[in-house]
């Protein structure tokens, strides 16, 4: 059945008055890659663009099987319990063929996603992580006008997904398990470097010793980094998500970092600096969308691609060939 979006004030007040429904449709019609569709999305972020800013953004990462799900669901109840709504998103730029684990989200989080004041959503990219980064910073404003108070976005798997949801959210929280593996060495410090806190999950029964002695190894290594430009200094922590024990410290120690970085200006500075960046890498894209639309702009790109990846031409040489068929094409149309 052909979903009808063309009452945008409707979905609007919808979303204003927080109603779930209203916030499924929106977020499918700005993950809509259809152009009427883009237009009309468009349309709906202007219109409630002053309702938004009001929640404290949380990125939350971790390796594959620490326990990211039970930890949101315990984290979601705990924020629930203070009377706040939140709302749980995802970057996962592997959905679409691996079948990332926040589609089955909904089933492992059966408590939080049938509370009225939660609100969980995939966001599949179908291979492009830039296109639902756009999606995701999207949908985030869209939360935030139906009155969401804090909103979880979920990292599936590691890599350069991390580092695209530390460009969109305020607080950065990392989740280890202990016993990982040297062989995660390498990840572990890139993302640690972006880290605002630490956690160790499963920190109960046996494996409770060394979750304490791995929270001790990560706080050493958090001192080796450099300071931070909030001024914020990353603590190392443990919790039993399962058990529910240490998810209150870390909603205290999130609402430090608040505190903190309002304080110093910090957390308004780096909301507009990242809508700047954003911004930006929009035009950049829509540019280059753009240019690509005329034919013999087009036909020099891709032969340059081929050139590029068969090693025949180098990439500076690729994009100077390029440039010259857009002055061409640009030298055409003005004497047309």
């Amino acid at each position: 059945m052909k979903k009808d979006y063309s009452d945008i004030e409707n979905l609007k007040e919808g979303l204003l008055r927080g109603d779930r429904l209203s916030l499924s449709k929106a977020i499918t019609l700005i993950e809509s890659t259809k152009t009427e569709d883009r237009k009309k999305a468009d349309q709906l972020l202007d219109s409630i663009i002053n309702n938004t800013g009001k929640s404290i953004r949380i990125g939350i990462s971790g390796v594959p099987g620490v326990g990211k799900s039970t930890f949101i669901e315990a984290f979601g109840l705990h924020v629930l319990k203070q009377n706040k709504k939140v709302a749980v998103l995802a970057v996962d730029p592997s959905s679409s063929t691996a079948k990332g684990s926040i589609l089955g989200d909904k089933t492992r989080m059966q408590e939080l996603s049938a509370n009225k004041n939660a609100f969980i959503r995939p966001s599949p990219s179908s291979g492009n992580l830039g296109g639902v980064a756009r999606k995701t910073r999207e949908s985030i404003l869209l939360c935030e006008a139906a009155g969401y108070d804090v909103i979880l976005v979920e990292t599936v798997g590691v890599g350069q997904s991390e580092i695209t949801v530390r460009s969109m959210v305020d607080f950065f929280l990392l989740l280890m398990i202990a016993g990982a593996g040297d062989e995660l060495q390498g990840i572990k410090r890139g993302i640690m470097e972006i880290a605002d806190l630490v956690l160790v999950n499963k920190a109960d029964g046996d494996n409770l010793p060394r979750a304490k002695a791995a929270r001790q190894d990560y706080g050493r290594a958090l001192h080796l980094f450099q300071a931070k430009e909030s001024g914020w200094t990353p603590l190392a922590l443990t919790c039993s998500s399962i058990e529910n024990i240490g998810i209150k410290e870390v909603a205290q120690e999130i609402e430090k970092y608040q505190n903190h970085t309002k304080t110093n200006g910090y957390f308004a500075s780096n909301r507009k600096r990242q809508a700047l960046n954003w911004f930006k890498e929009m035009f950049s894209t829509s540019v280059q969308e753009l240019l690509l639309e005329f034919s013999t702009i087009n036909a020099t790109y891709e032969s340059c691609i081929e050139a590029v990846k068969k090693e025949k031409m180098t990439p500076g040489s690729a994009l100077q060939k390029i440039k010259e068929a857009i002055r061409q094409e640009f030298l055409k149309s003005s004497n047309n």
